[in-house]
């Protein structure tokens, strides 16, 4: 490639002047040979890739081993079969310049190349880019190699859009071509948000379209042996209507005669001493409505730090009982925040939930218009009590943020009235009336 005269004047930051230098051949002492796909996907070809020892080195411990160690490769010219070129290059990119471009088409090759190179920074970015894009349509997709990367918090979030978007999910395309121990991990959970005839006619669904890849007649018998007892058996018959039952269950003809028996006497309340033999529990989620409380009448986009090292602290207490699923931060544009949660029950001074976590602020939206924050989601939902004073503590490190004002001390939400008061350790500043904490996230 030709380098024009006096290029490095011409760039006065380093990262400019390594920049220039990403696939070109100047002071170049590595080769790559990758797959390129066409434009339409039809046909690959080799292609290049020039590169330089030393960045990759510094970049990653794997590139260090390789072209230092005591096994250093000695040939000029690599074959990496396992990658493609434009995910490569985006690799270097990051490498040559801390800069990348990520799209849905290479996040996921490119987060495999971060992994196998062991550049943890750029594995932050993929993983904040699939979960910031992550939709009914290909969380399937995401998901088995979210498991294989060993990215928890990526896993949890494909699991959350299954939960809360469970309809959606087992309608997309996706569904037909999942592997049968993901379907038995989805039919399994408690939290999925559809009707039980639902889930039944995608797994059902499911089966006829394994049955035709594999050239079996897709009867009933044929069927069933493709979901495998462990799958089946999963599937909650008894919580659908008896119509429901008759029109679309009895029809696929994939139930035992002793079980369609069995079932229509539970739907008619004659169970008695004869076992259903499928599971009765409902699903927790089909029961609790997400509902929000949003505490402040308006926002300022910045101006709240967290120099000082203390926290941000707020009681509040409610007339109802409610399950406390999380809460929303006010944060900025495009930065990273570490928080340290906890919240204590003041009535019996005991420390009931804690959280510790890192988020990247992305653009959310409540009641008094769009702000720049992040969601932070308990493992499992607070229980709190009616008229039972509870003091939140945040420890929050990261860029100044947004700030609430205009709060309310008191807010009813279908008929639960939420009561803030001020903590007595006035901490980083947080009152009712400004400061964090703008969102509540509960259920009755």
């Amino acid at each position: 490639m030709f380098s024009p005269e006096n290029w490095q004047t011409k760039r006065p930051t380093i990262r400019e002047r390594t920049m220039f230098m990403l696939n070109n051949d100047l002071f170049s002492d590595v080769k790559f040979v990758v797959r390129k796909s066409d434009s339409d996907g039809e046909s690959e070809s080799k292609q290049l890739i020039l590169a330089h020892k030393f960045v990759l080195s510094i970049s990653s411990p794997v590139f260090e081993a390789m072209f230092y160690g005591e096994l250093a490769e000695t040939s000029g010219c690599i074959e990496l079969p396992d990658c493609e070129y434009n995910s490569l290059l985006e690799l270097f990119r990051f490498m040559y310049s801390d800069e990348v471009n990520l799209s849905g088409s290479n996040v996921m090759e490119v987060f495999y190349l971060a992994k196998k190179y062991m550049v943890p920074s750029l594995v932050d970015k993929c993983s904040e880019y699939v979960q910031s894009n992550l939709h009914p349509s290909n969380v399937l997709s995401i998901l088995p190699l979210a498991e294989k990367y060993d990215d928890k918090a990526l896993v949890d979030r494909c699991w959350k859009v299954i939960d809360t978007q469970s309809k959606e999910v087992v309608t997309s395309d996706g569904f037909a071509t999942i592997q049968r121990s993901f379907l038995e991990a989805i039919i399994s959970r408690d939290a999925l948000t559809m009707k039980e005839i639902d889930l039944f006619k995608a797994v059902h669904l499911w089966a006829t379209k394994q049955c035709k890849i594999k050239g079996l007649e897709a009867n009933g018998e044929a069927k069933r042996g493709i979901l495998g007892e462990a799958v089946f058996k999963k599937i909650r018959f008894p919580l659908m209507k008896e119509q429901e039952f008759a029109t679309v269950v009895l029809d696929a003809n994939i139930l035992t005669l002793d079980e369609v028996v069995n079932l229509v006497k539970f739907f008619h309340s004659a169970l008695g001493a004869t076992p259903v033999g499928f599971p009765e529990t409902k699903r927790s989620s089909l029961s609790p409505v997400f509902r929000t409380c949003d505490r402040f009448g308006n926002y300022v986009s910045q101006g709240w730090g967290y120099g000082s090292g203390a926290n941000d602290c707020l009681i509040f207490s409610v007339n109802k009982n409610i399950k406390l699923h999380g809460m929303c931060l006010f944060g900025s544009m495009n930065n990273d925040y570490q928080v340290e949660l906890v919240i204590k029950d003041l009535h019996t001074h005991s420390t009931v939930k804690t959280k510790t976590d890192s988020f990247r602020s992305q653009q959310m939206e409540c009641k008094f218009g769009i702000y720049f924050g992040f969601e932070i989601v308990f493992d499992t939902p607070l229980d709190v009590k009616e008229n039972t004073d509870y003091k939140i503590e945040a420890l929050i490190s990261g860029p100044r943020s947004g700030q609430g004002c205009n709060g309310l001390s008191l807010v009813d939400v279908s008929g639960v009235q939420f009561t803030f008061k001020e903590s007595t350790k006035t901490g980083n500043g947080t009152s009712p009336s400004g400061g964090q904490f703008p969102r509540f996230v509960f259920s009755l």
